[in-house]
């Protein structure tokens, strides 16, 4: 399972284990004779929600071989290829910023200094004074939180604090993916508008698919996982999930699909400086960002989640301007800590520079009062503060899976979306021009033929 640990204080995240419990395993087309050509298919996938990923293969005992067609269904299993998400992403073994002796993790909690700035001549603006004061009444709480989450991983064994145990590898991203990427957002960007007549609602995949149709969502509604191919690239598709490529422009085929969402997990492209000068990926203003039609998309009582930038303009915005906007409620405000192997912070927590943390803010649909008390009969209320802690993967804007840690509050089969993903989730409905971003097959390992 993803989670690790989970104590009063939050829940430690294991993000590799949750992408792997998927079980990505592709068909080799030459062991298929005649015209039998499914390379484009991935077949006998795991449930994700299984506690253990990779079950052993059954023995041929289970399954003696009596017959051509018994011959041929061995055949076929004897050459399933399986895919594991590369480890060395998630290998981040030292912080990115040590933190001094005396501000380490297990040091306990200093006081927060106002005054330091690094020897910095130059005053604070106010966007950094509203930072600090932020940051001065939460710090203790991420500390304190980490530290015990972080101390029940060392016992465990998930974590390692000394580097004899760690491995010294470093995190290449393959440069061909991202210029892929690149040409597959273009072409998102570049997609016909599609008005509410459009006929054709979704796009299934099945045995002979590798092309998906880009006016509609696409949807794998098997519980096999398959690839799909755009621009001569692969991509895996996990089972019962569904995906819209498409820019925010072209939002109208996800409101044709007709969900209605019980959870809503947004990721915007926030704007700032480092974006505008790196020009990484194209940003979207706040009047942008409110026209995303989520009233449309959302169920009574939805949980809608919204990552934030540690910028206190972007927190203020959806808190005062964007929720309301939406008719959402805030409920509570969490924080994914990011930590190295060893257990530390990859940034010093009162780093003026970047902090080891990112804001969730978490708020509920505000409508009928009927549906909403009834949709949430047995359902824990938004405690107002949990983390969730995990090792980072070191490709860039790679969020931790929420799904589990959102589970105990909410009922058992939601239907659940996220906006602006990078990557796709078993269960759930995804959209962004970068969708399919992590997907790619190069991001993923041949581990074994079976």
């Amino acid at each position: 399972m993803s989670v690790v640990h989970r104590l009063t204080a939050g829940w430690l995240v294991d993000h590799l284990s949750f992408i792997n419990q998927c079980g990505y395993e592709v068909c080799d087309s030459s062991a298929y004779p005649g015209d039998m050509t499914l390379s484009a298919s991935v077949t006998s996938v795991r449930d994700c929600h299984a506690t253990s990923a990779f079950a052993a293969t059954t023995s041929s005992r289970d399954h003696p071989i009596s017959g051509p067609a018994d011959s041929l269904k061995t055949e076929s299993r004897a050459t399933k290829k399986r895919y594991v998400f590369r480890k060395e992403f998630f290998d981040i073994t030292k912080p990115h910023i040590p933190a001094a002796p005396e501000k380490q993790l297990w040091q306990g909690c200093p006081e927060v200094s106002l005054t330091e700035k690094h020897k910095r001549k130059c005053v604070f603006n106010q966007g950094e004074l509203d930072a600090l004061e932020y940051h001065s009444k939460i710090r203790k709480l991420i500390w304190e939180g980490t530290l015990h989450l972080v101390q029940e991983g060392l016992k465990s064994g998930f974590l390692h604090s000394t580097t004899a145990e760690l491995s010294c590898q470093k995190n290449v991203v393959p440069g061909h993916i991202g210029c892929g990427l690149a040409e597959l957002c273009e072409m998102a960007k570049q997609l016909p508008a599609m008005d509410e007549s459009n006929h054709q609602v979704v796009h299934l995949l099945d045995d002979e698919t590798s092309m998906p149709e880009l006016s509609c969502v696409t949807e794998n509604s098997s519980k096999s996982a398959k690839i799909v191919v755009l621009m001569g690239q692969k991509y895996l598709v996990p089972p019962e999930s569904s995906f819209l490529l498409s820019d925010i422009s072209c939002l109208q085929p996800l409101l044709n699909y007709k969900k209605k969402y019980d959870v809503i997990v947004i990721d915007p492209p926030w704007e700032n400086k480092s974006i505008k000068r790196s020009n990484r990926y194209s940003y979207l203003s706040s009047w942008q960002i409110k026209q995303i039609p989520v009233p449309a998309l959302a169920a009574p009582n939805c949980l809608v989640v919204t990552w934030v930038t540690n910028r206190q303009k972007h927190l203020r915005f959806v808190k005062d301007e964007l929720y309301p906007h939406w008719s959402v409620k805030t409920l509570a405000e969490w924080h994914w800590v990011k930590i190295t192997r060893a257990g530390e912070f990859v940034f010093p927590l009162d780093s003026l520079h970047k902090k080891p943390y990112e804001v969730l803010v978490l708020g509920r649909v505000q409508g009928d009062v009927k549906e909403a008390l009834r949709k949430s009969e047995d359902v824990l209320p938004i405690p107002e503060h949990k983390l969730i802690v995990s090792i980072p993967c070191s490709l860039h804007s790679h969020k931790p899976p929420l799904a589990a840690v959102l589970a105990e509050f909410l009922k058992p089969d939601v239907e659940c979306l996220e906006l602006f993903a990078r990557s796709l989730q078993p269960g759930w409905t995804s959209w962004g021009n970068e969708v399919l971003k992590f997907q790619h097959i190069d991001y993923f390992t041949l581990l074994q033929n079976e």
